[in-house]
């Protein structure tokens, strides 16, 4: 059981706030993951094709083991899922040059427009509630966020620029 009394804050959290973060948070989800569900049932695709386009997309170059140490799905289930966008070309792979064994993935002109079409409905909706919260809150949000993701992830979300950077 959760020690609602054992954070730094010397106001107590309470199991109802707590419970309705979690609310919040399936509800946000449904809603985040409704307009892209529509949009990749157009395709015959699912929420974990999305996901690999989303992630291709965010790290070009990016390499099988490093896709499946982000989505922490088996070898089996990205394999089923990537070989699906490999055959429907929404991603191209190509051997890595310093390490031929290794293989890249990019997203194709394809994958890109999709998931510029993916991306362009979440991104309205996180606009709006930043906009409707305002900046000190955005910050709060991005801080929670950050406070639920696992500390050995945390790095991974950064600035496109870093990555791409720390990928040289």
């Amino acid at each position: 059981m959760v020690d609602l009394n054992s954070s730094i804050d010397p106001s107590p959290l309470r199991e109802e706030d707590l419970r309705q973060g979690i609310e919040l948070l399936f509800y946000a989800y449904r809603d985040f993951t409704g307009e892209p569900d529509a949009i990749l049932d157009k395709y015959d695709l699912g929420r974990a094709h999305h996901r690999v386009i989303y992630f291709v997309g965010r790290n070009p170059g990016i390499t099988v083991t490093e896709l499946l140490e982000i989505l922490r799905i088996t070898k089996q289930s990205l394999s089923r899922v990537l070989g699906h966008l490999l055959e429907t070309d929404f991603i191209s792979q190509r051997a890595d040059p310093a390490d031929r064994r290794r293989k890249q993935l990019t997203l194709s002109d394809k994958g890109k427009a999709l998931e510029h079409e993916l991306t362009s409905t979440q991104m309205e909706r996180f606009a709006r509630a930043y906009r409707e919260a305002g900046a000190e809150a955005v910050e709060g949000f991005r801080r929670v966020l950050i406070g639920i993701v696992e500390p050995e992830d945390r790095a991974r979300v950064r600035p496109a620029a870093i990555r791409a950077q720390n990928r040289r």
